[in-house]
């Protein structure tokens, strides 16, 4: 893939539009009309200066070239990839799918947080070709996309497009075709849960955003919650969720698979098989690892805000 058109040029469209231009595809950009898709470009020029002058993109990223469309028509013909960020309008989306894969053999993309792909698929000619792509705010710097297969997406079609965005420095996953996808449940979870917290009495909002940045937030940049877990050591995890369970509610009984590791053994780094299994040798290095990586990340927050960059 060389070629992308993005349909839509607010925050996403336009973030998601400058970096493919910068690295390197070839990029046609679309909005509503004419005049609103020369006010995205402009918008994106302002910001891409902004980032420059703020020192977070070298000043080449003000080369990039992004060729303006006057319609969806215009904008997707002879392109590789469409990708399709308007807002989480479902009427509006399938009304912009429909059109744009009418009018080219592109594979289709839509950017979407929560719409379900299978419905949204219902719009698209030739559905085999069509997926999801959530790209997160902002699209320049969140390195995480969530790639939704839909029920007719061919399998060839998603490795490609994991591929390209690989290619273009990004990490995606695929994830299945369910409500919110992964990462929003797990975001309206933890909020969920915040704000139970705090009505409850237990801590203030700002004490609870200090404590969700200066604890298990703190290693969530570079380990997810089943590695987590292992350091931690399973048995220790399941005594959590008895104490929770008896003093909160039922909704906290310790899960089925957290308690058959625990019952025969798999406690996690320290026995060397949990969620994973390890050798001495990658239990060492992970923990030394994580040791590493805590301690550059605590030096870089006790800098003074006007000292980051």
């Amino acid at each position: 893939m060389e070629s992308v058109t993005v349909l839509g040029g607010g925050t996403m469209g336009g973030g998601i539009a400058g970096h493919l231009a910068r690295a390197g595809l070839k990029v046609r950009l679309a909005d509503a009309s004419p005049e609103l898709t020369e006010q995205a470009l402009d918008r994106l020029r302002t910001r891409t200066e902004a980032h420059v002058e703020a020192g977070l993109l070298d000043a080449e990223a003000l080369d990039a070239e992004i060729e303006a469309a006057g319609d969806v028509e215009a904008a997707v013909d002879g392109v590789d990839l469409v990708i399709e960020a308007v807002p989480e309008d479902p009427d509006l989306k399938a009304d912009i799918l429909g059109r744009a894969s009418r009018a080219t053999g592109a594979v289709i993309a839509t950017n979407t947080s929560s719409l379900p792909i299978g419905e949204l698929a219902e719009s698209v000619d030739e559905p085999e070709r069509f997926l999801g792509v959530h790209w997160f705010n902002p699209p320049e710097w969140t390195p995480g996309i969530e790639v939704i297969r839909g029920r007719a997406t061919k399998p060839e079609v998603v490795h490609e497009v994991m591929e390209l965005l690989r290619a273009v420095g990004k990490q995606p996953a695929e994830v299945a075709d369910r409500a919110g996808f992964v990462s929003n449940r797990l975001q309206m979870a933890l909020l969920r849960e915040a704000l139970a917290i705090v009505a409850e009495g237990q801590t203030t909002r700002e004490d609870l955003d200090t404590i969700v940045r200066s604890t298990f937030g703190f290693r969530l940049p570079f380990y997810g919650p089943f590695q987590i877990a292992d350091m931690a050591g399973l048995d220790t995890y399941a005594g959590v969720y008895r104490t929770l369970e008896r003093d909160v509610g039922p909704e906290f009984a310790p899960p089925e698979e957290l308690r058959e590791h625990v019952e025969a053994g798999r406690l996690g780094t320290k026995v060397g098989e949990g969620f994973a299994t390890y050798s001495d040798e990658e239990r060492d290095t992970l923990l030394l690892d994580r040791d590493r990586r805590y301690a550059a990340l605590a030096r870089l927050l006790s800098d003074p805000p006007h000292r980051r960059v």
